[in-house]
């Protein structure tokens, strides 16, 4: 199953069922698992790890070395799980000393054009529209979704079951379950329907949009706000997760609409 006018390092780690189409090229230091597919034209470099089930479409370029001036030829990896898949001329660059990996996540869709810089950490099921850009060591929580041509500053992280509007440029946090929308990006409303679509009840989401009611609403700088947040709102696993997320920003958070 791998294509006659392809070019693989007969040190490459390939499990069964690997399907490799012609004019892809595979280097020594990789590991593909079983029943993944690399279309046409594809090169998976050094420190590449990718899981089961991956689909990878022509053109695409995973674990090119970083273009960090700081990076001096370190053993790293890019990681990619099980069942997601890599459209066209996406591009993956392997991490530096900061993280030692690149990992995407199981489940992920990766849109045409997409570039995932050096030591970004994207969770599971996330999708990436065509021709984000992620800087270095963006971080991406499970479930959130980026609208096509989106642009992340390096460092960002972004929340759970995040929604962006296309063409958006972040360089604050986004925390979890919210929409980032507007110009600068500002925080818009809880992603209810995306909430709904994955099994969250109308009292979950109720009480998601009473915490950032406070957060974004009341007129407390974040401090106070955080600090009414733990003291008034029952605790939950939304709300673990929401606190957890303001106590560890440090680039600070995106604004309401009304800043």
């Amino acid at each position: 199953m791998i294509h006659n006018l392809s070019n693989v390092h007969p040190e490459a780690r390939i499990a069964e069922n690997v399907t490799v189409e012609a004019f892809t090229t595979i280097h020594k230091n990789v590991v593909i698992g079983k029943g993944t597919k690399i279309g046409a034209n594809v090169v998976i470099m050094d420190g590449a790890r990718i899981g089961e089930n991956v689909t990878i479409f022509p053109g695409a370029v995973i674990s090119a070395i970083p273009q960090d001036l700081k990076f001096q030829g370190e053993d790293t990896t890019a990681e990619i799980g099980n069942n997601t898949v890599i459209r066209e001329y996406v591009t993956i660059n392997r991490g530096t000393v900061a993280a030692g990996k690149t990992v995407v996540g199981n489940n992920c869709l990766l849109m045409a054009y997409t570039h995932v810089a050096h030591d970004c950490l994207v969770g599971n099921n996330v999708i990436l529209a065509n021709t984000v850009q992620l800087a270095g060591e963006v971080q991406i929580a499970d479930f959130a979704i980026l609208g096509g041509g989106t642009l992340v500053h390096q460092f960002v992280r972004i929340g759970a079951h995040v929604m962006t509007q296309g063409g958006l440029l972040l360089g604050k946090d986004v925390p979890p379950y919210a929409i980032a929308a507007r110009y600068p990006a500002a925080y818009t409303g809880v992603n209810s329907v995306g909430l709904r679509r994955r099994g969250f009840t109308n009292e979950q989401i109720s009480h998601i949009q009473d915490i950032y009611r406070i957060l974004y609403n009341s007129g407390l700088n974040n401090t106070q706000a955080l600090q009414k947040i733990e003291d008034t709102i029952l605790d939950t696993n939304e709300k673990t997760l929401i606190v957890n997320f303001l106590k560890s920003c440090e680039r600070g958070l995106i604004g309401s609409q009304r800043d």
